[in-house]
């Protein structure tokens, strides 16, 4: 029995066969813009361009915020995700004044896609798959790499100009201006934001963690000075072989993420879990970074309300299946915020809506549960606690 999550998508990702787009040693097509930084070898990285062999708009490519609003299916995401090519080259991660690494921030800052072109040590081979980050094509070691005209996002020039800003101003400065989450990850990765001695390249799986506990963390502070709510809701919502309830409670901040994998691969039901008290958490979380893009999700629609409330959520995935990277989670978490809430008076009317809504006992949810089990016997953490 795999009791270990990382285990179980390891094994998950392993059982696909899935064929990407075939290119040869040359590349002339369109940036999205998309780069990607590995985190093997660190601080020696693999960094590099995304490149679909195809010519113009390739936006929607790499813009996760635009896939679930879009209600693109799970087909036409990986569609776009496999004809990505990705050119990688050894540098060190302070290595940020070359000419290599100053395209790739002239990608990462860039207001549309760019037209570019690649030459490779040879014919790009495989897909990647992970539940961190989203799937590409074919990689290769790049050899040359040319971009065309280039015009930078606005918001995004002035914080790189800016020396003196530090990372994490930097990325809720932007996170409040509206820009996509994409963005400002991609702009963090390549070492584009942060104080001038401090800036570096981060791998982008670290990147993307590290901007939803950056903007989630800022959003709580404000999060805390606001009532909290006065009904126990549920919002709901379904979608690439998910089913996602948040149950928000009248309380202080506290949050619990459980999440049931259901015969995905044969008849397995694997659940894990993580949470956190009023107190918050230390460490980084047993369950990887969709613990920090749900919570993200979650504390922007109470931001936006100006309200306080406990978080619990409850995700299942199905037969079908496909780790896509924890935009899957955050932008299905955000869909399910958008929806208007079912309010009940109690948490077991809350619980009772969502247990008609899952294929798994409920109880089996429960079980795996610290915070919800609590919340269920009535030991709430109120804001009088911390009065």
């Amino acid at each position: 029995m795999i009791k270990d999550k990382e285990a179980y998508l390891k094994k998950l990702t392993a059982s696909f066969n899935v064929p990407s787009v075939e290119v040869g040693k040359e590349l002339d097509g369109s940036t999205p813009p998309s780069v990607f930084v590995g985190s093997w070898n660190y601080p020696k990285v693999y960094a590099g361009p995304m490149i679909a062999p195809v010519h113009g708009d390739t936006a929607v490519m790499d813009m996760p915020e635009a896939w679930i609003p879009g209600r693109k299916t799970q087909e036409e995401i990986i569609g776009y995700r496999l004809r990505l090519v990705r050119g990688k080259r050894p540098i060190e991660v302070t290595d940020l004044h070359n000419s290599f690494v100053e395209k790739l921030q002239d990608i990462s800052l860039a207001s549309s896609s760019i037209e570019s072109e690649a030459e490779f040590g040879h014919a790009p081979k495989g897909v990647t798959f992970s539940d961190d980050h989203a799937p590409f094509g074919p990689s290769a070691d790049i050899e040359r790499f040319e971009v065309g005209n280039v015009r930078w996002d606005q918001s995004l020039e002035k914080a790189y100009y800016d020396g003196d800003l530090k990372a994490a101003d930097a990325v809720m400065d932007l996170h409040s201006k509206g820009l996509p989450f994409s963005s400002i990850q991609k702009s963090f990765s390549v070492g584009a934001l942060g104080t001038e001695k401090r800036r570096r390249l981060v791998p982008t799986r670290w990147s993307i963690t590290a901007c939803d506990s950056t903007i989630g963390s800022r959003l709580l502070k404000e999060v805390r000075q606001y009532e909290p709510i006065e009904t126990f809701r549920v919002h709901e919502f379904s979608s690439l072989s998910n089913y996602y309830a948040v149950i928000t409670t009248p309380t202080a901040w506290q949050y619990e993420w459980i999440e049931a994998f259901l015969h995905v691969l044969g008849r397995e039901e694997l659940l894990f879990s993580d949470c956190e008290t009023n107190s918050g958490k230390k460490g980084y979380s047993s369950v990887g970074g969709c613990y920090y893009s749900c919570k993200m999700a979650v504390l922007e629609a109470l931001a936006r309300e100006k309200r306080q409330a406990g978080a619990i959520v409850l995700r299942e995935a199905y037969r079908g299946y496909v780790p896509l990277g924890v935009f899957n989670v955050r932008e299905n978490v955000r869909a399910a915020m958008a929806e208007k809430a079912i309010e009940f008076e109690g948490i077991k009317e809350a619980m009772g809506h969502v247990s008609s809504r899952l294929k798994l006992s409920s109880s089996r949810f429960v079980k795996e549960s610290d915070l919800l089990e609590d919340v269920l016997k009535g030991r709430q953490t109120t804001l009088s606690c911390f009065a």
